[in-house]
This record gives C-alpha cells, sequence and structure tokens, in this order.
C-alpha cells in the first residue's frame, strides 16, 4: 500500500479487525495479518463484546506456526488508538450492530462464516475453524498485499 507523495508518512498504516465477540474470525484475521505483512501493517482487532478467544482459533492458527494464545477479547473501547488506517468488519453482526468506527483511508466489510455455531464433534469444528482461517488468509493476501493497493 503506498502513501500519497504529498504526505509521507513514515508510520505503518493501522488496520482493525471486528467482529461481534472478537473471539475467532477477526483474532485470527489479527493473527494472519500481523504473521504475514507485519512488518508493513499496525494490526488489531477488537469487537463489541469482550469474552474470550477460541481454543479451536489458536488450534486452528498454530497449525499455521501463529501463536494467538496470549491473544484476549477485547472491545474497540480498550484500545489505545484513536483512529485507524482500514477498519475491517469480518462479520455481518459486527457491520450492522456496532458503533461506526471511522477510518481514515477505507472501512471495509466482507463477512466470514462464524465457525463457533458449528456443532458436532471436536474434529467438525476444528475443520470448521480450519476452513474460515483459510478463507481469511486468502481474502488478506488478495486484500492488503503492501505492493498493491487495497480496494476500499
Amino acid at each position: 500500500m503506498s502513501t500519497s507523495a504529498s504526505a509521507p508518512s513514515q508510520e505503518k498504516p493501522s488496520v482493525l479487525f471486528v467482529c461481534t465477540h472478537n473471539s475467532a474470525r477477526s483474532q485470527m484475521a489479527e493473527g494472519l495479518l500481523r504473521d504475514r505483512w507485519g512488518d508493513q501493517y499496525q494490526v488489531y482487532s477488537a469487537g463489541t463484546e469482550r469474552t474470550h478467544v477460541r481454543p479451536h482459533a489458536i488450534a486452528a492458527l498454530k497449525e499455521q506456526g501463529i501463536d494467538i494464545s496470549n491473544h484476549s477479547s477485547k472491545t474497540v473501547d480498550d484500545l489505545d488508538v484513536e483512529t485507524f488506517d482500514y477498519v475491517v468488519t469480518v462479520c455481518d453482526n459486527a457491520r450492522d450492530n456496532c458503533p461506526y468506527v471511522p477510518a481514515r483511508r477505507a472501512n471495509v466489510h466482507h463477512s466470514f462464516d462464524d465457525p463457533s455455531r458449528v456443532e458436532g464433534s471436536d474434529d467438525e469444528k476444528m475443520e470448521a475453524f480450519r476452513r474460515v482461517r483459510n478463507e481469511i488468509d486468502d481474502w488478506i493476501e488478495r486484500q492488503f498485499d503492501p505492493n498493491v493497493q487495497p480496494a476500499g
């Protein structure tokens, strides 16, 4: 992502991923973007309600060599940042019910299925988290490639 030639910035663009509980999709998105391009972006996640990071989300990223076991669920108000360059809602509920968080560059919405809603065996639940992890990872690769201007 390039900055404007008339206003160069030494600071990395900030990205906030928002989901209702900040327990799965937004946490995985934060971990995936930070792992892939953490040298290019400041990455955060938050929700409208503070809960806990789901163990299946932690396990799904651990399979990719990404450790989010020290992450905690937080709300936008818990963050020490007032404005973000990109605010990304990753679930329809967050888009429809979260207070609007303005972005300096773009507000983006891309809804992913909620893997925590899958019922069944532990293997079936893990498969849902893996599928959503892979979908988020593919989307992040297309959306945030620092060599391409992201779509807003």
